[in-house]
């Protein structure tokens, strides 16, 4: 599967690379929205993992865009603690699901599988 990893924190995108790649997805990662918006329309992923708080383009934007124009692409958020309005905010625009930072990778890819299973939002 193709996965975009949306992350503005290196070690996080390091992170979240290395175990996709355990599983064998092809993962394309970028440090800010505006630059993930390109990769997207170049590649068009399977699945997009992002961030809320990126530079140029916010998250939010991010949501918004792949989901005016790719509908079916599911996006998985994640945000820092406290930040709940913003949760809420990027379900109202699309977003499948969401992990509260820090997260274990090991529940993202379960996550990630109930997306792929059942074409969409888990249950």
């Amino acid at each position: 599967m193709k996965i975009l990893v949306a992350e503005a924190d290196p070690l996080m995108s390091k992170m979240l690379e290395y175990r996709l790649k355990i599983d064998r997805h092809e993962v394309m990662v970028t440090r800010d929205g505006s630059e993930a918006l390109k990769k997207i329309e170049k590649v068009r992923p399977d699945l997009v993992i992002t961030d809320i708080m990126m530079p140029f383009t916010s998250g939010l934007e991010l949501i918004r865009s792949v989901k005016a124009r790719y509908i079916t692409i599911p996006v998985i958020v994640l945000s820092a603690p406290g930040q709940a309005n913003i949760v809420i905010e990027a379900f109202r625009l699309g977003a499948d699901d969401y992990m509260s930072k820090p997260f274990n990778l090991d529940e993202l890819v379960s996550v990630l599988g109930q997306l792929v299973i059942k074409g969409g939002r888990p249950s």
